[in-house]
């Protein structure tokens, strides 16, 4: 190596020297985090308790809810602790552990929204063989063949940014350890073993995407020949969330890829990872739970036995005893 020096930690990006701006901002994020906890964690437990929530397309959504609870809190804690501690370092170990299991959550939830569509495909265009395509096991095997393959997607990218020591800039001007900028200070080796996993991915990645567009071509026909508006509406509102996660979530994988990464503009840098890294994962509890009445009302449940424990219990007691309530 001559007279270079291994990096053994990365300094990653700061968005403002000015005090007040980081508690401001580190303010903002911390918000969004909790509420992105709560949102999800809400849907998650109103998904497990309530037995009327117990099919498919619900449990697909719990997973869904566990997948963004992870993206989101693989990133943004350490960002929020690093403004508040003004320490912007972070470990070798720990970039390569961000991005393995930032890739390992996002992928995971990529294969999951297309099991989604398969799963609404079925619901809309056979729903008499429904029960008997999408059985439990099935769904199971699915759900654990998503978590499989984003668990090797994220395996063979991270394998192969650190196989081989960093001897260059150590600067990373984001506020994670996101792949284009770690490639960005690889060596040449990495990064052309680096394109060929991309293109493959991208391989896989069209390939799946055309999966989406005929299933929801599909979907989209079988919908509009239905001669109830009721029964269009109602299928196109089981729809129309998935269609608006799966925009986000694309939006996000387009600006990772093909977005610029800027070495001077962090607030630039800031915007472009907040589409892909809290936008989604914040947005799916809300577009779920305020268009969902199941959820809505499990969510009333679910609250109410928090805030009005004794209230839930006395009424209890009344219909165990067969007074009127």
């Amino acid at each position: 190596m001559g007279n270079c020096s291994i990096i053994l930690e990365f300094f990653l990006m700061e968005f403002s020297s000015i005090q007040e701006l980081q508690v401001l901002h580190t303010s903002l994020f911390l918000l969004i985090y909790i509420a992105t906890l709560m949102g999800n964690l809400l849907t998650f437990s109103a998904i497990i308790t309530d037995p009327h929530l117990h099919s498919p397309m619900y449990f697909f959504l719990s997973n869904l809810s566990l997948l963004d609870l992870g993206c989101i809190s693989v990133t943004v804690p350490k960002f929020i602790v690093n403004s508040l501690t003004g320490n912007q370092s972070i470990s070798l170990l720990g970039c390569a552990a961000q991005i393995f299991f930032f890739l390992f959550f996002a992928a995971t939830e990529y294969a999951l929204l297309v099991a989604m569509s398969y799963d609404r495909y079925v619901a809309i265009c056979h729903p008499l063989h429904y029960g008997a395509t999408m059985t439990p096991l099935r769904c199971l095997w699915i759900t654990v063949g998503s978590w499989v393959s984003g668990l090797i997607y994220s395996a063979l990218h991270t394998g192969n940014l650190f196989r081989m020591p960093f001897s260059g800039s150590n600067i990373i001007h984001q506020f994670f350890c996101d792949i284009p900028h770690v490639l960005k200070v690889s060596t040449s080796e990495v990064r052309d073993t680096e394109s060929i996993l991309l293109v493959s991915s991208t391989t896989l990645f069209l390939f799946c995407f055309g999966f989406l567009t005929i299933s929801y071509t599909y979907i989209f026909s079988a919908v509009f020949k239905m001669p109830s508006v009721e029964g269009r509406y109602k299928a196109l509102s089981t729809c129309s969330p998935q269609l608006i996660i799966l925009f986000l979530f694309l939006l996000g994988g387009i600006i990772t890829a093909f977005g610029p990464i800027s070495d001077t503009s962090p607030v630039k840098n800031l915007l472009i990872s907040m589409t892909y890294v809290m936008l989604p994962p914040f947005m799916n509890p809300i577009i779920y739970s305020l268009r969902n009445m199941k959820i809505k009302v499990a969510l009333g449940r679910i609250i109410k036995s928090i805030f009005f424990p004794k209230t839930g219990m006395s009424i209890i007691v009344k219909i165990k005893k067969g007074e009127n309530v």
